[in-house]
């Protein structure tokens, strides 16, 4: 046969014809392309959430999730990823550290009544977008070697169990707090998850080693710091009593019976990561879109409440504080402002919104108004 032709039947087999692919090996080739884009773990598991499934539907019952319907309304398919996306056999589960390096001490910040205290996961670009987009790269990737594989990425964007899938890929144990933990990195992470139909290799092997040992042991730091008391047993958290919930999720008035408790968390809450003791061993992250932006890390309350919508807008563009808006970002301030040592420089910014268009917004600052009235 001419070398020519033999040429050509070559080529077509190695880039026509499908090849049989070593699923051991392209798992390892993951979490060697995962950590080479930035995630300090990756993890594979399968699709069988049975025991996280039934814990989700008892919170449920207890109407835990407030008025976060959404944790509802998609049923199964938050436990059972293959009813979520037909096909999937296995998830990729991929974390990055988002500590932001050099910010100001936290429990400082919460002290001072007079800064503004957000949650040090908001404080640089919105995490979405920047896992999406490495979580998409990492998807290419396996699509170049499987090709006609489907790879569907998620970011906090739909309804995913991400860490129970993160646990049984053996990146952590949930804590008490019901976030993930790791003895080298604790809590401070972004999780993300990739749904595929390839049959890879997993983490966890048998049922022996499905989930990794818990360290908690009898520790209740956690516990014991919530200012609302939100985690109600060990892991379990009434989202009702949240500060991150009542910051972010709730959009209507904050209850009377949490504004106080509040201080000056104004989004977010980190409070049971900053007493969990495996904290102490978590690592700043590598990434300079977590950096901290305008200064949040340790800012006045009087002057974040004084930006108008045009410079929350434009401030915010690209973070995670965009999402709420400024009406409930105002909100959120006026109740720190209330709850701030007496002066007359915050009571003149309060009064500067008690004729503001938004009957939310006007509320929260007549509250907090009476709160120094009361003090005087």
């Amino acid at each position: 046969m001419p070398a020519c032709i033999t040429s050509a039947i070559m080529w077509f087999m190695q880039n026509v014809l499908p090849q049989e692919i070593n699923f051991e090996t392209l798992s390892t080739r993951i979490k060697q392309w995962g950590a080479e884009l930035g995630f300090q773990a990756v993890g594979i598991s399968d699709t069988s959430l049975d025991v996280a499934e039934v814990r989700m539907q008892q919170w449920l019952a207890h109407g835990y999730h407030g008025t976060m319907d959404y944790m509802a309304k998609h049923g199964s398919k938050r436990s059972r990823p293959a009813e979520l996306i037909p096909g999937t056999l296995r998830v990729i589960s991929v974390r990055m550290n988002y500590y932001p390096p050099g910010t100001s001490d936290a429990w400082e910040v919460i002290k001072d009544g007079e800064r503004a205290y957000i949650s040090r996961y908001a404080l640089g670009r919105d995490y979405h977008k920047v896992l999406r987009k490495r979580l998409e790269q990492l998807a290419q990737k396996i699509r170049t070697v499987a090709d006609g594989s489907a790879c569907r990425v998620f970011t906090d964007s739909a309804p995913v169990l991400e860490v129970a899938l993160a646990e049984k890929a053996q990146l952590g144990w949930r804590g008490k707090h019901t976030l993930l933990l790791t003895r080298e990195h604790g809590s401070y992470f972004f999780l993300g998850e990739i749904f595929t139909d390839l049959p890879l290799d997993i983490d966890a092997k048998n049922a022996e080693n499905a989930s990794p040992k818990n360290h908690c042991g009898s520790c209740t730091a956690c516990l014991d710091i919530c200012p609302t008391q939100a985690i109600v047993a060990p892991y379990q958290v009434d989202a009702r009593r949240c500060i991150s919930y009542l910051t972010i999720e709730l959009k209507g008035s904050i209850p009377l019976e949490f504004r106080k408790m509040m201080g000056n968390r104004i989004y977010g809450c980190d409070d049971c990561q900053l007493a969990c003791p495996w904290n102490r061993f978590a690592q700043t992250s590598l990434e300079p879109d977590f950096a901290a932006r305008l200064g949040l890390d340790n800012i006045s309350l009087a002057e974040l409440f004084a930006w108008d919508e045009a410079t929350f807008q434009r401030n915010f563009s690209g973070s995670a504080v965009y999402r709420i808006g400024h009406e409930q970002w105002l909100r959120n301030i006026a109740v720190a402002l209330g709850n701030a040592p007496a002066s007359d420089e915050v009571l003149n910014v309060l009064r500067t919104r008690l004729l503001h268009q938004s009957a939310l917004v006007r509320e929260h600052a007549e509250w907090a108004i009476k709160q120094h009235e009361h003090a005087a």
